[in-house]
């Protein structure tokens, strides 16, 4: 907070530009570099938030003939994605295979194709890389780290197998949820103990987004990768170069937490610490609760609309809860946060058993 508001008695509410032009302040080269040494890569560049991240890497990367060492402008690119995957990725994806992006008009680019995967499969990936991967090829193969509905982790060192056949393949991870959370906070390479330079060195190329409103407390995205080709060809990209840049206040925040991070390595431990303990609390008192992070969805029994319980949770027992209707399970997602304590805990699931009874009670009367 001090941060942010001496960002903007510095330097105002905003930078009135794109970052290409007049909208570049030192608080930008600071925030790309504290965020390149979380992910342990090279190369930052930041974007307005994940949707436009997303869009900006495909749309530039897919359609945009410009040369980048190892990434020759070749005969198709074929994207492959978990069938799960953020809809911020879906989108870019769907855009940038459609045929309807200026790039690939004025480049004459090759065409993109998409392949989905079953969701944290490996097995299905590497059948459809054989099936639909032909010689020239581009690759890219993207995926949530933790993925927001599920709360469940990328199978990174299987998905890594997968690719070592290929030449020259780009994994693109979205680390929304796995930063700040998983490996120390430096998300989910450290997590699985595997550094970004070792897997570009074996020539598989790794492309990490981060986006600053769950761990770092702001808003805005980032895309980090080895090569510097790359980050400057998504400097022209239009969800780049035709919007304004991030606001000095939402830079300084996000900055001071990153810097944070860093410095407080421990905090990942405290907060999956109170993330297991949560998950232990809900499966004793009979809740459907999956995945494995800090991000804990509980499905409802059917019949129990998300929205009404999370309305009798917050007025009757003070506890606010996300409802979500998501691939026909409906289901509360819970986030955990470090500062949680074991009492907060408590208290919610007890007020959540308590509501679920009553709820339940009002079914049957209707029944």
């Amino acid at each position: 907070m001090k941060s942010a508001i001496e960002a903007i008695q510095q330097l105002g509410t905003s930078n009135s530009g794109c970052g290409i032009l007049n909208g570049r302040i030192a608080l930008h080269d600071q925030l790309e570099q504290a965020v390149s040494r979380l992910k342990q890569v090279p190369h930052t560049l930041l974007f307005l938030n994940a949707w436009m991240a997303m869009k900006g890497f495909f749309e530039s990367f897919c359609h945009l003939a410009v040369h980048i060492p190892s990434f020759e402008h070749q005969r198709e690119t074929v994207v492959l994605m978990d069938l799960e995957n953020h809809g911020c990725i879906t989108s870019a994806v769907m855009d940038a295979s459609g045929g309807h992006i200026s790039g690939q008009i004025f480049s004459r680019s090759p065409q993109v194709r998409y392949v989905p995967y079953r969701h944290n499969d490996p097995a299905s990936l590497a059948k459809q890389l054989r099936k639909h991967v032909g010689p020239g090829d581009r690759i890219i193969v993207v995926s949530d780290a933790v993925f927001s509905m599920e709360g469940d982790i990328m199978p990174l060192p299987q998905i890594i197998e997968a690719m070592r056949p290929y030449n020259h393949p780009v994994l693109l991870v979205d680390e929304a949820h796995s930063s700040g959370a998983l490996g120390n906070g430096g998300g989910i390479f450290p997590h699985f103990g595997i550094t970004p330079a070792a897997l570009e060195a074996e020539g598989i190329h790794p492309v990490i987004m981060s986006t600053f409103s769950k761990f770092a407390g702001s808003a805005g995205a980032a895309i980090s990768c080895f090569s510097r080709s790359m980050r400057d060809l998504l400097l022209a990209a239009r969800p780049h170069a035709g919007t304004i840049s991030i606001p000095p206040a939402t830079t300084a925040a996000a900055l001071t937490s990153v810097q944070l991070v860093l410095q407080h390595p421990e905090w990942t431990t405290e907060l999956q610490k109170n993330a297991g303990y949560m998950r232990r609390r809900l499966k004793r008192a009979g809740f459907d609760v999956c995945g494995a992070t800090q991000v804990v969805p509980v499905l409802l029994p059917d019949g129990c609309s998300p929205k009404t319980f999370a309305r009798q949770l917050l007025h009757q027992h003070g506890f606010w809860v996300s409802p979500v209707w998501y691939a026909a399970k409906p289901r509360l997602r819970l986030v955990v946060n470090r500062l949680h304590s074991q009492k907060d805990i408590k208290e919610l699931v007890t007020a959540m058993a308590a509501t679920r009874k009553s709820l339940s009670g009002a079914v049957e009367a209707v029944e």
